[in-house]
């Protein structure tokens, strides 16, 4: 267990005097994506490069840097994929957008496909009505 607790706390970045610079760094992880694992917050990722950016986070708070500055400063190194939430700009714009696409040629495919069915139907015969 004595094991255990010593990884843990090489792992675990120091923790900042304030308590409220602290939760905006602890904020801060969970906003950025691990560039080694891709899908996890650095918050949540135990790879080396995940401990060194959530080290990074804490020295650019304690700096004094607000946290548009810090997330550009992680945009500008790694691009807008580092980014749970990338800026909506000209580069950004189809990522954004792509969704409301999608979803409105799902609908479009949906009625498309409903009208031809109903147009291709037979009339029913008096008998079939009836039932």
């Amino acid at each position: 267990m004595t094991v255990f607790a010593m990884l843990l706390a090489a792992a675990a970045p120091a923790i900042l005097g304030d308590p409220a610079q602290e939760a905006r760094a602890q904020s801060l992880d969970r906003e950025i994506r691990c560039v080694q694992c891709q899908n996890e917050p650095i918050a949540q990722s135990t790879a080396d490069i995940a401990g060194d950016m959530r080290a990074l986070v804490r020295e650019r708070i304690a700096a004094g840097d607000s946290d548009t500055e810090i997330r550009a400063f992680f945009r500008d190194r790694y691009g807008d994929f580092v980014l749970f939430r990338p800026p909506f700009d000209a580069r950004t714009w189809a990522l954004w957008a792509a969704p409301f696409l999608l979803l409105g040629v799902g609908l479009a495919a949906v009625t498309t496909t409903r009208r031809r069915r109903v147009e291709n139907e037979p009339p029913l015969t008096p008998e079939e009505g009836e039932r």
